[in-house]
């Protein structure tokens, strides 16, 4: 009996030890857990966060899209309207230069003076297309005609020769000396349309729109007056 109480205590013991150790075991075990789950709730938190930014993201690449796509179609029409006038311009180009070498063949025939022939063949070089071989040829007729009646013309279809060869000051050259000795010809409100068409291509707009307003109050029931109010509403909306 007496080798039985040791016995009996040590065993208690044991049972005691592994006891405790269970409960810490255990302890550990949820320790571990509550770590997973707060990593886990954190990892969550970083996928939503990233998800709204993500979503953020993509509603501003849907507005800047949609901006885009109002300036491409504002552009768009200011492209058709701009060949629009362009067609107008190079119509009433057209019956212009066609008029005007009626007149120079009348005049010639009536007068018998020279060089009609030589300006004519700047006309047809310019409705060509060939601007620098226009304006040559039609310096050239103003140097040997001073006396013509057509120098008001020339002059006119000299600077919108210089004007599509993109030479600027010999178009600003013509247009004024149409602007400053004929003032009341047919030609003068489209000369000063074409001063300001030279001082755009210069980018020099405010000096333009200046340009553009003098001729609608010097010319105001003119066709260049209507075509300088269409420039000017188009501008003022930009």
């Amino acid at each position: 009996m007496k080798h039985l109480l040791p016995l009996a205590a040590f065993a208690a013991l044991f049972l005691a030890g592994s006891a405790h150790a269970g409960l810490f075991s255990d302890s550990e075990a949820r320790q571990q857990v509550s770590n997973l789950k707060q990593e886990v709730n954190g990892r969550l938190e970083t996928i939503s966060n990233g998800q709204f930014e993500l979503a953020n993201q993509v509603e501003g690449m849907r507005a800047e899209v949609a901006r885009l796509r109002g300036q491409i179609e504002v552009l768009l029409n200011e492209i058709e309207t701009l060949k629009a006038r362009q067609l107008d311009f190079y119509r009433d180009l057209d019956n212009r230069m066609r008029q005007a070498e009626t007149n120079s063949a009348a005049a010639a025939q009536t007068s018998g003076a020279s060089g009609g022939g030589g300006y004519d063949a700047a006309l047809g070089l310019l409705r060509e297309g060939r601007s620098a071989e226009a304006l040559a040829e039609l310096d050239a007729y103003i140097n040997s005609n001073p006396d013509s009646s057509n120098l008001p013309e020339a002059h006119f279809w000299a600077g919108n020769a210089a004007l599509q060869a993109k030479n600027v000051a010999a178009a600003n050259k013509h247009f004024n000396t149409v602007l400053g000795r004929w003032p009341k010809s047919a030609v003068a409100p489209d000369a000063m349309l074409g001063l300001a068409n030279g001082q755009i291509a210069l980018n020099d707009r405010r000096t333009a729109r200046q340009t553009l307003q003098s001729l609608i109050d010097r010319y105001p029931s003119s066709n260049a007056a209507k075509t300088a109010k269409q420039h000017l509403s188009s501008s003022a909306s930009r």
